[in-house]
């Protein structure tokens, strides 16, 4: 299916690939609401048990659904094969948990969301992985922690919430020289702005809740990497353990993926615009946008990103006070702990997403208590800009 479409562009393949149909010739991918399979004989559910015979054995392992879903993030992100999860959580401890056993060493950039940290430094050490945190925009940092024993090096780019950008390329090198697997978690960059596998990552992981579904509906979240990767490392992890992507979610990510395109670009605009109006307010300490030439790693950027994406951050000077009470006066922008959804939505880090950390692990990250992190969504731009103007008014 994937080589079919694979000459298209991505808007293309976004509407059609991976596209399976019944007998009944339906327009819109069918969902396929079933736990189990039926086999015309005793033999058949042998022979598809041993694999030697195609076709499904139970939603848990695989669904069609998913698999069409699957499919087109396959097309979409350049990669062999994908495994859809029911969040994305559930995306990152598979592609991380799946390849790694007692005595290994995973290397990890510290500008982590919280969860994800969770996992790198509180649950691996439980089971004997050993983990270093680095400061991932430091390529001597990650040569310098790297170990025999290193087998994941593991990172976000551009980060939550601060949208740091981490060399892929030069982590890739690092990677090699130990025979490690790098594993990048692409959310903020979206597959439409950042291609980490042409660029010689192994393993791609999202949390489709964000840009993919992109209307605030379902939880999900996809691994992606070479078939053979999948097969020896996430294959038996994802059977045992159960973490499948409903049926339901992988049709409504289908029809997120239709439109994804379209909205990415969209309110990539629209994020442009809005960091360089918050740039030149007095009330702003400071912005962080992947599209401006102020930002910390702009030098990176044009070797890996094609845009900046839809997520801009921003600290206030007046600390907590002020931060609450912008984000309070705003109309249009809503607070939310999500990201990249249709709606503009704000979020204050240092109290919801990273407020499990200390107050100096989170100084460290850059994220201080005006520091907000705004996503935006397909509103009109000058409402937004209006809004955002208003409710930086109300704070003074």
């Amino acid at each position: 299916m994937a080589s079919d479409w694979s000459k298209f562009s991505a808007a293309t393949q976004m509407v059609h690939g991976g596209t399976l149909r019944s007998q009944f010739g339906e327009t819109s991918e069918a969902m396929y609401l079933t736990q189990g399979f039926v086999y015309d004989s005793a033999e058949a559910a042998e022979a598809r048990f041993k694999g030697e015979e195609d076709g499904f054995i139970y939603s848990r392992y695989a669904n069609p659904t998913n698999e069409m879903f699957e499919q087109r993030m396959c097309l979409l992100e350049g990669a062999e094969a994908a495994r859809s999860t029911a969040s994305g959580m559930a995306a990152v401890a598979s592609a991380l948990l799946c390849q790694v056993r007692a005595g290994d060493h995973v290397v990890a950039a510290r500008a982590l969301f919280g969860s994800c940290r969770w996992i790198v430094e509180t649950l691996m050490p439980q089971y004997g992985v050993e983990t270093t945190l680095i400061d991932g925009t430091d390529p001597t940092a990650w040569e310098q922690a790297v170990r025999k024993n290193t087998k994941v090096l593991f990172f976000e780019s551009p980060t939550n919430p601060t949208l740091e950008v981490v060399d892929i390329q030069h982590v890739v090198g690092v990677a090699r020289s130990v025979g490690a697997k790098v594993v990048i978690d692409n959310v903020f960059a979206t597959p439409i702005y950042q291609k980490p596998m042409e660029l010689g990552v192994d393993i791609v992981v999202y949390s489709t809740t964000k840009h993919i579904d992109g209307q605030g509906r379902c939880l999900g979240g996809v691994v992606l990497a070479s078939e053979e990767w999948i097969d020896e490392n996430l294959h038996d992890y994802y059977r045992h353990t159960g973490p499948a992507m409903s049926p339901f979610n992988a049709w409504v990510m289908l029809k997120g993926l239709e439109t994804l395109p379209l909205r990415v670009k969209s309110q990539t605009a629209t994020a442009s615009k809005a960091a360089d109006f918050l740039a030149e307010r007095s009330e702003v300490k400071r912005v962080i946008y992947p599209g401006r030439p102020d930002h910390p790693q702009a030098n990176v950027i044009p070797k890996q990103m094609k845009g900046g994406s839809t997520l801009v951050c921003l600290e206030l000077k007046g600390g907590k006070k002020e931060a609450f009470a912008f984000s309070n006066a705003l109309k249009v922008v809503k607070i939310s702990n999500n990201l990249g959804d249709a709606k503009s939505l704000i979020t204050h880090p240092a109290t919801t997403t990273h407020k499990n950390l200390t107050p100096e692990a989170r100084a460290e990250l850059g994220i201080s208590d005006g520091t907000l992190r705004l996503s935006i969504g397909l509103e009109d731009e000058a409402d937004l800009l209006n809004d955002l103007d208003a409710a930086l008014s109300a704070t003074r």
